[in-house]
This record gives C-alpha cells, structure tokens and sequence, in this order.
C-alpha cells in the first residue's frame, strides 16, 4: 500500500500538498470551536461506592457537602463577625447568589458559637455553601456561577472575600494549566526550531519538524471536537494534543528528511527518493504510530473519563503526526528536492549533507559495547533498578489544594483555613438506608469506635447525624470527620475501617473527598493488570509484524520497563520524598498522586518504542541485505544513533517546558518524562540494544517456521524482502 502511496506522492506533490493544506486549513478553523465542547470533570469513578453515595444522598437529603467555603474579612481589619455592619456585608454578598445555582448555604451568624466557622482571631467569618448539580460537570458550571457575586458582587464592597473548597481548586489547576499551556508553546517553539537548525544545518530543513508538528495539533483539536459529539472529552486533552502532537511530528519529521537527504545523497532524483522515503521511512513511522497509539490506547481500560480523554486526545494526536509524516512533508520534500537543504548554517557549507559510513562515531560506540555484552548489560541493568528502587517504597493519593503554586488563590484561601480556622480536618459522607433508630444508633457507636488502633494511628472519628428520613424505610444522612489531611495515608486508611463498619441491617454508602481517593486509587490498581496485558500483547503482535521476530519484541518490552521503571524511582525520590523541592519550587505531597505514574507509563511505553522501531527497523535492513549480526547492529546505530538523541532532545525541550508548569503534577510528569527519555534515548538503545543484541546474536531473529514464512510474504521491510537468509528458525549458528 505504502509502495502505490509513495509513487503517488512522487508523481503528484503539488495536488497532494495542497489537499493537505486545504484540510488543514479547514481542520482549524472548526477545531477553535474545541474549547467550547471539552468537559470539567471526569475525575470521578463510574459506578464506585463514593459516586452511588452521592447520587443516593441527593436523591433523598439534597446536596449538603461543602462545595465552596467563603471566607469573609474587613478590608480595614476593624470590623469582624458579630459587628452589625460586617454581618450585614456578608449577608448581602450571599443575597446575591443566584437560586438555581445553590441548594444549601450555612453562614457563621446562623449557627451557635463554637461551631468552627469563625476563625480563632475572630477576624473571619466563614459561609458555607452545598452547589445545585448532579455531576462533576453540573457542579462545576454552578460554581462559576456563585463565584462572581462572592467575590466582585456589590455586597463583597469593603470585604476581603477567599474562596476554598474542591471547585475553587479545581478552578484555579484550569486556569493555570491553561496559562501553562501557553507559556510553554511559547518556550519551546523557538527553542525547537533553533535546535533543529543545529541539527540538520540548514534553515529549509529545520523547518519541517515545525510544519509537521503545527498540522498535527491543528489537526488533533479538529478530530477532537469530533469526539466531543458522541463522548465526554476533557479540557486536559488538549494538553496531551499538544504535546503528543509537537513531540512525535520532530520525532517522525527528522526520521523522514534524515532519509530523504540520505537517498539523494545517494544520487536519486527527487521524485525517486521520495518514493524510496515514503516506502523505507514511511513505513516506520506508521509502526511506530500504531505502537504510541496502542499504548495511549490501553488507558480505556479505566473507569475515569479524564483518564478515557487522555487516551483520545494522545491517539488522535498521534494518528494526524503519522499522516501528516506520509502526505504533506514527502510532497513538501519532493518539491524541494536539493532545495531542502537551502540556508544552510555557514560552517555547514561544503560539507556532505549524508555520511553513510560503517565506522562513524555511533558504529564505533556500538562495537565497543558488543566486545564485552555480559558486562554492559549487568552493570546498566543493575544501576537501572537501584535508580528504580524508591518506587517500591510509593504510596498513593489524589491531589489537593498543594498542587497549586503558592500564590494561586485556592491555594491562599485552603492556608488560610488551616492558619485561623484550626488544625486541618477530613470527612466523609454515608448514607444509611434501610435502618430503624436501634440500628443507626447502634451504627453510630459503631463508626465512632473507628480510629487509633485500628486506622495506624488515626484520631478518633466524630460522627453526627445531619439528616433523616423515613424514604426507604428509614434513611439517615451522617457526617464522620477526624484530624488530618483527607489525602493522608492514615486518612485512607481510616476510610477503608469505616467502610469496614455495616449496620446490622439495611445498607451504608460512604462518601467524600477521602472516599473519592480510595475508589480511585482502589480502581486503578485493579484495572492495572488489565492495561499492561493489552498493551503488551499490542506492543508484542505489532513488533512481529514490524521486524519478523518473536525475540526481539519481548526485549523491547523488557528494555522499555528498564527505562520506565528507573524515571518512575527518579519521581518517587523528588516528588513524593522531597529531594529538590527547593530547586523546583513545590511543597513535596508525601505521596504520588496514583493517576501520574499511570499516564506516564502510557505515554513513555509508547515514545520509547517510537524510538525501538527507529533503531531496529535500520538494524533489520541491514540484516536482509546479508550483514552479520554485530554489522547489521553497529550500521543500525550508526544511520539512527543521532535521529534519536536529536529527537530526545528536542522532544526533552517542548516536555521541559511543561515542566515549568505552576502544578506539582503536570511538573511531575514533565520531570519524570525527561529523565526516561535520557535514559532511554542514550543508556538503553546506544549501550543496552547493543550489548543484548550482541547477546543473542542470530537469535535476534527467530520466528517459529509458518510465522517466518507469513512475514516474509506479507510483513514490513524496509530493505529487500529477505529470500530464504538462515536464521535460528531454520539453523542455528
């Protein structure tokens, strides 16, 4: 298919280009429409114990949590609550609510002193609002609405107003991922661009990375908005397009014009080495997409839509990155022809564009490694998994306010809470149905034995009974709270005991923010297993298909957990224990938070065996044109050592940007994310391939008879197709 497809962009570059150009072109004008159709929320856990709690609790009682927290100040700090003007203040700042917004709203002037919603100095007053809504989404859109008249509306005159509780946080990770967002593309472009030009020498050239990874992303928004007409995406996806879609458009960009320049340095024609680039490089490129796209793919196994929207946005990122690689840049390229390497840096000038030479530098490197194999790949494996090692010791959470930067203002007003309100507490909500007063009494008592011994330590649990109903034969609504951060792991702990806890008879639900962050992490260990096997076995059928081998795939697997495992430690020693918190500005969480290390493996699962096909796709056309192993090895690394650190690095500079990110997780991941790239891009495929490949030696390439046979009719080659070469499926050498 690809050989008919490169003919075609040979013979037609100017129609295929501007077809392009044209759907790029209508592709952004409908995918600016995206933001408008991208979701909030998605956090929550489809059908988990928390959401049916929820649901039940406003189904009998209505919304009683405290979605929004409102703290209330005098400017001139000489009036405070129980001064008739202050209390007035407030009370017409909260007049101001619009109805259909708010179900609930409790302020410190109607309830009894010593309720805990004036603040210890008595500068404070604290109202205490329960939002209109059914979903994370509905919730949301409530909070946007009460938001204004709390704090700009005319009541608020003369009142210094903070805003704390899960929405404002929320609010505050949009609109500072946001503005990331943007700083980022900022940073990295001109940086990319600047890099691109070092590494290819010339202006024309440089550029194509740049073309690429712009329709990509344009592209991806448009598809994206698509999506957003029959499933919920969320607005995060459009971090992951840009992304995906900057980093894997330099990644196939400098594969692709590395061998055009390549063919013509071998003397072919533009429209020959067009060909010649869409059939050799086209076709890796494709395999190496597919790989990315499987593994973002496997994040659909979780019940989270935020987790589903990833996986939306990275495959569609990735699939528009493949097709602009195979449509648009090879037309481009033809037209250029030699013109490719116009503008070229002066140094640059009278040099050869292409050096194919056995004996380079990265050759060199490689038949270094292959002299003593045994030794490299047990010293490397050996410090990978002692770099790994903190990873065992991770414990998990979600996030919270301290993912803010300290200056956002849900960040100020949650300090503010815990400076003057007293020690920071956690909750939980349940509903109990099915239960006459002997059995909630007896429950209660129950609940409140909960803590100490039996939660690792925690403080006992109050229990109060807000609400109850004769619904259900009998429903009551409580409210269980404790000292603590509801992230701890003491806290977790705790939640789990209380759930541990039934009445003797009919049924409880706990819920709330501590119960949100069990389901979650509770759900994603389960559903784990099941990622990993699909993505493995993906990754296993399209490396066969890739290369002809069931060897090779399975030491891929095993290199990429090397490299995955060993950024996966780095995290856990920075963010969860603390190391370097002072040098990247972020207060350490003590935890990993569970969706992270997740993500991660998706995506560098996939960027890593981007680089895998890179590598071994050389390596194999080596191989079918008669050299021995160590030569097809050494000549691999030579013609793709520099394409994937040149790839790395500059893929290292869009993800370093993000990582400049004001919130802790999107800085995790950037961080996390540069360090496997490193590793993999220079300890794992210039050191450790080699020396395992050298290992194994013919057996590289074994296949059992009938698969050898398959794919050597209908599988992928790059080189010419193999015509009977002994390998260890037919004799062992």
């Amino acid at each position: 298919m690809l050989d008919r497809w490169g003919y075609l962009v040979a013979r037609r570059p100017r129609s295929v280009l501007l077809s392009g150009l044209l759907v790029a072109l209508v592709a952004g004008l409908y995918g600016v429409g995206v933001f408008g159709s991208l979701s909030n929320s998605g956090f929550g856990v489809n059908g988990s114990e928390s959401e049916r709690q929820g649901e039940v609790e406003r189904a009998l009682f209505g919304n009683s949590d405290a979605d929004v927290l409102a703290l209330y100040r005098a400017e001139d700090g000489r009036a405070g609550p129980g001064d008739p003007a202050f209390d007035a203040a407030v009370a017409d700042a909260v007049a101001g609510l619009p109805e259909d917004a708010v179900v609930k709203v409790t302020s410190y002037a109607e309830v009894p002193p010593g309720s805990g919603l004036v603040s210890t100095d008595g500068e404070w007053g604290q109202v205490v609002i329960s939002l209109a809504g059914d979903g994370q989404g509905e919730l949301m859109e409530s909070y946007d609405e009460v938001q204004g008249p709390l704090t700009d509306g005319p009541g608020a005159a003369g009142l210094e107003v903070r805003l704390a509780g899960p929405w404002s946080v929320f609010d505050d990770v949009t609109e500072t991922t946001a503005e990331d967002l943007k700083r980022a593309e900022i940073i990295s472009l001109p940086i990319v661009l600047m890099l691109a030009l070092l590494f290819f020498g010339s202006a024309v050239a440089a550029s194509m990375p740049v073309l690429v990874g712009l329709l990509a992303t344009v592209g991806g928004l448009a598809l994206t908005r698509l999506l957003t007409q029959v499933t919920e995406v969320s607005v995060f996806a459009v971090n992951v397009i840009t992304l995906l879609g900057i980093g894997l458009a330099i990644d196939y960009a400098l594969f692709v014009v590395s061998r055009f320049r390549e063919e013509l340095a071998r003397g072919l024609d533009p429209a020959a080495a067009t060909h010649r680039t869409v059939v050799t490089a086209g076709r890796t490129v494709l395999f190496s997409g597919l790989t990315v796209a499987a593994a973002l793919a496997s994040l659909l196994v979780f019940p989270l839509a935020f987790m589903s929207s990833v996986a939306y946005g990275g495959v569609v990122a990735v699939l528009v990155a493949v097709l602009v690689a195979i449509t648009v840049l090879p037309a481009t390229l033809c037209l250029l022809g030699p013109r490719v390497d116009a503008g070229r840096l002066p140094w640059r000038r009278g040099r050869p564009v292409s050096v194919d030479s056995p004996d380079g530098g990265w050759a060199r490197v490689a038949r270094a490694v292959m002299r003593r194999p045994l030794v490299v790949v047990v010293v490397l494996t050996a410090a990978l998994l002692v770099v790994a090692s903190p990873f065992l010791g991770a414990r998990f959470g979600t996030a919270d306010y301290r993912i803010l930067p300290e200056d956002s203002p849900a960040r100020v007003a949650a300090a503010t809470l815990a400076e003057e309100f007293g020690a920071e507490t956690a909750t939980a909500e349940i509903v109990v149905t099915g239960v006459d007063e002997t059995s909630l009494a007896s429950y209660v008592d129950a609940l409140g034995e909960v803590g100490g011994e039996g939660a690792d330590g925690a403080t006992p649990v109050d229990v109060q009974v807000l609400d109850t109903t004769s619904e259900d034969g009998g429903a009551a609504l409580l409210r269980a709270s404790w000292s603590g951060n509801g992230q701890s792991q003491a806290s977790q702990d705790l939640l789990r005991h209380l759930r541990d806890v039934r009445p003797e008879d009919g049924e409880a639900l706990v819920g709330g923010v501590t119960a949100e962050s069990v389901d979650t992490i509770d759900s994603l260990a389960d559903r784990l297993p099941a990622m990993v096997t699909v993505m493995v076995a993906v990754m296993l059928v399209l490396l066969f298909l890739a290369f002809g081998s069931v060897v090779l795939p399975v030491k891929a697997v095993l290199m990429n957990v090397l490299s995955i495992t060993a950024a996966f430690g780095v995290v856990t020693w920075i963010f969860a224990d603390g190391n370097l918190a002072g040098l990247l500005a972020f207060e350490p969480l003590g935890f990993l938070d569970a969706t992270n290390p997740i993500l991660m493996l998706a995506v560098l699962f996939g960027l890593s065996m981007d680089y895998e096909v890179f590598l071994l796709s050389r390596v194999r056309e080596e191989w079918d044109t008669g050299a021995s192993n160590t030569d097809a090895v050494a000549v691999g690394l030579q013609k793709t050592g520099k394409i994937i650190t040149s790839a790395a690095l500059l893929l290292g500079v869009v993800i370093g940007a993000f990582g400049t990110s004001g919130i802790v997780l999107i800085k995790m991941i950037g961080v996390g994310m540069i360090v496997a790239l490193f590793i993999d891009a220079t300890v794992v495929r210039a050191l450790l391939v080699p020396a395992t490949m050298r290992l194994l030696g013919d057996w590289n390439w074994y296949a059992p008879g009938p698969l050898r046979r398959w794919w050597e009719r209908h599988g992928h080659h790059e080189g010419p197709r193999p015509t009977g070469r002994t390998t260890p499926a037919a004799s062992p050498r």
